[in-house]
């Protein structure tokens, strides 16, 4: 269902947008800092190591000489990573120094191994007196007329290094992190508040759906405000179908109600075989008439979008009349205590208590039980309703159930019917999307079961 979800969909897009934008924005600041972190360490030892190789000298007898200061108090604190040294690299010069920071050797390795460049100068990684990582510069310079070499060595402490671009790196995250929630944040409120017209549209919707409004109102932005206008246009179209059906269904039946009631008329005064041929004939056109308008009726009102009618009120009401019609049956009514609404019009269900009451009346001895209730679907939800009409008269016999639905069929002859109403009862219910059971009542009789929808 959130995979369907317009509102997860814009809102997972723009999160996955702003994630891979803040890991490459992370990724390329840390990359860019890293490097201007190194070229800087890398400049920052060059300097010491030509401001060493001023600073150093060599006696006439061959001894270095010189207190080299190159302005950091890390080469004054011992194993601090940070060093220096000058050391002999030519026969006729004797003698060592180095920071004081420096208690012990740091290795070097061999020039086969690390070879001077060009400029006499070489640059490798070294293992420092607390493990800590060295980046050693070296150079080898003449220093005097007689070509005595001396070799210069200045260590920086590149562990230190990488500690303060990992704690950069952190802090960036930190940042960044927070600056990523924050505009996810605002995203999704700035989507829930651009989507808000879309809800709106739903609520209306529904409450045509419902029965209490006839169309789409309110205001709407100019994105949304064709699709409201649209939809307004399909329901005022569905309302003229739906009106224009019912004139052409009563002007059908207005017109051929006089000439059915002249043929049965004259077959009544005519008589005799051709008198009664007649007037079974025109019987039977009209039967046929009534129950063909009373579908097309249906099928006009089935595609109707804002009809709602409550179900307890309309029962309560026809119950009443039936009792006052028939003071001789003891009618029995169940109603739920929650709210059941048909989604249809109400003339249509009418029409389906109508005939199921007369029926039960009809064949009832003495007691006809009528109950409505709501049923839940496959999903739990209350989207159902049933009406249950039961009396204690002789019934249906079995396998006779599905006759009994047939248009113009009578089971028992000796009632007055026209054999109509059980089938234009099946042909609504079946309209609306609805179920129809006849089965042995527990009072003894017939039960018939209606099951249609309700609007929650």
């Amino acid at each position: 269902m959130w995979l369907r979800s317009l509102t997860f969909r814009v809102i997972a897009f723009s999160t996955i947008w702003a994630v891979v934008a803040l890991v490459v924005i992370f990724t390329l600041i840390t990359t860019l800092y890293r490097q201007a972190s190194e070229r800087g360490f890398d400049s920052l030892l060059s300097a010491h190591l030509f401001n060493l190789i001023g600073s150093v000298g060599v006696s006439e007898p061959g001894v270095l000489t010189g207190a080299p200061d190159l302005g950091d108090l890390r080469f004054s604190e011992p194993e601090s990573g940070w060093y220096w040294s000058v050391e002999p690299a030519s026969d006729g010069l004797t003698g060592n120094l180095s920071s004081s920071s420096m208690t012990g050797p740091v290795p070097s390795p061999s020039v086969a191994e690390v070879p001077f460049d060009s400029e006499f100068q070489r640059r490798y990684l070294a293992e420092g007196l607390n493990g800590e990582q060295l980046q050693v510069f070296e150079s080898e310079f003449v220093l005097d007329a007689k070509n005595r070499i001396a070799r210069f060595r200045v260590m920086g402490n590149e562990t230190e290094l990488e500690q303060e671009i990992s704690a950069f790196q952190r802090r960036l995250l930190t940042y960044l992190s927070l600056f990523g929630f924050g505009m996810i944040a605002i995203n999704a409120i700035a989507i829930l508040y651009g989507l808000q017209p879309l809800r709106r549209v739903r609520n209306a919707l529904a409450m045509v759906r419902q029965g209490t409004a006839q169309r789409l109102g309110g205001r709407f932005p100019a994105e949304i405000e064709p699709l409201a206008n649209e939809t307004n246009a399909l329901i005022e179209n569905n309302k003229r179908i739906v009106e224009r059906s019912r004139t052409q269904v009563g002007n059908l039946a207005h017109s051929l109600k006089t000439p059915l009631a002249v043929l049965l008329n004259e077959g009544r005064a005519l008589g005799g075989d051709k008198g009664k041929l007649i007037t079974e004939q025109a019987t039977s056109m009209q039967q046929q008439v009534e129950y063909y308008l009373q579908r097309a009726r249906m099928a006009a009102q089935r595609d109707s979008v804002v009809y709602r009618t409550p179900v307890k009120p309309l029962v309560q009401r026809m119950v009443r009349v039936m009792e006052k019609l028939n003071p001789n049956i003891d009618l029995r009514l169940t109603l739920p205590q929650d709210e059941v609404i048909f989604a249809g019009e109400r003339e249509d269900l009418e029409e389906v208590l109508g005939n199921l009451l007369e029926n039960a009346m009809k064949w009832a001895k003495s007691v006809v039980a009528v109950s409505v209730g709501l049923v839940a679907d496959e999903e739990g939800n209350a989207s159902l309703f049933e009406i249950n009409i039961e009396d204690d008269g002789p019934g249906i016999p079995e396998g006779k159930a599905r006759e009994a639905l047939k248009r113009g069929k009578r089971l028992d002859e000796s009632k007055p019917g026209t054999g109509l109403g059980l089938a234009i009862v099946a042909d609504l219910v079946n309209e609306y999307g609805g179920k129809l059971a006849l089965e042995r009542a527990t009072l003894g009789g017939l039960k018939a079961g209606i099951v249609l929808r309700n609007v929650e």
